[in-house]
């Protein structure tokens, strides 16, 4: 068999795994998976390989952005809207505790640095959807008054 065949072989192998690919991304998965642990890099899609690696990527970093900004959102609700507090901090709490044990199971030293360097966006988030949720009826700090620090603290404020 020459080079020119052998490359041959492999591009219908990496052409059948595209269309795997569009056909049935759990079995894709699992074949490229066998790809790698045999070892048959040129085998490999690497088109679409790529682009699944960064959707994980931004899937993490959404994953535990919407977490930190539920911690945001019941903390402000808790100390600040004190009309509703007596019927709901024990909820609030409970809510707050849960996400931050959720948040700590898929933390990550390179996602903890993704949630600092976008603290400012998520609370401007959780800022929007509190403001609706009451009314525009309480005054919210315009700037995060919270540090990642206290925000990742299972105990504080609890």
């Amino acid at each position: 068999m020459t080079i020119g065949n052998l490359d041959e072989v492999q591009l219908m192998s990496v052409t059948d795994l595209k269309k795997i690919y569009e056909l049935d991304d759990a079995q894709w998965l699992e074949e490229t998976v066998e790809l790698l642990k045999n070892r048959q890099f040129l085998e490999l899609d690497l088109e679409n390989l790529i682009e699944e690696l960064e959707d994980l990527g931004k899937e993490k970093k959404n994953s535990v952005a919407s977490l930190l900004e539920q911690i945001v959102r019941h903390l402000l609700l808790l100390q600040y809207w004190t009309n509703e507090s007596e019927y709901n901090d024990v909820h609030w709490q409970g809510e707050i505790y849960s996400f931050r044990i959720q948040l700590k199971r898929k933390l990550t030293t390179n996602l903890r640095n993704y949630l600092d360097s976008e603290l400012h966006s998520i609370y401007k988030d959780a800022l929007g959807f509190v403001k609706i949720k009451t009314k525009n009826s309480v005054s919210f700090p315009s700037e995060c008054p919270y540090s990642l620090a206290q925000l990742l603290d299972i105990e504080w404020l609890r």
